[in-house]
C-alpha cells in the first residue's frame, strides 16, 4: 500500500496546516494555482531540454566534420563478443 503524506500538528502551526490543506483541496484556488505552476514548470523544462539536445547535436556535428568521423560507432564496439 502506498504511503501517504501527512503533516503533523505537533510540528506545524495552524496556518501551515491550513496552507497545506488548501494546496491539496481541488476546490480551492491555491490548489488550482499549484497545478498551473507545475504545468508551466514542466513546459519550460521540456523546452530547455529540447534546446540542450539541439546544442549537443550541433556540437557533435561540428566535431564529426572537424575530425572526419561521419558515422556513429556500432554497438559491437562496446559489447562483449562472447555473449
Amino acid at each position: 500500500m502506498a504511503k501517504t503524506k501527512v503533516v503533523s500538528s505537533k510540528t506545524h502551526t495552524k496556518t501551515q496546516l491550513d496552507d497545506y490543506a488548501n494546496q491539496h483541496n481541488p476546490n480551492n484556488k491555491a490548489y488550482k494555482a499549484r497545478i498551473q505552476n507545475d504545468k508551466m514548470t514542466k513546459q519550460r523544462s521540456k523546452k530547455a531540454l529540447a534546446h540542450k539536445a539541439k546544442k549537443i547535436a550541433k556540437r557533435q556535428a561540428e566535431f564529426d566534420e572537424k575530425y572526419g568521423l561521419s558515422y556513429p560507432l556500432e554497438w559491437f564496439c562496446y559489447s562483449n563478443p562472447f555473449d
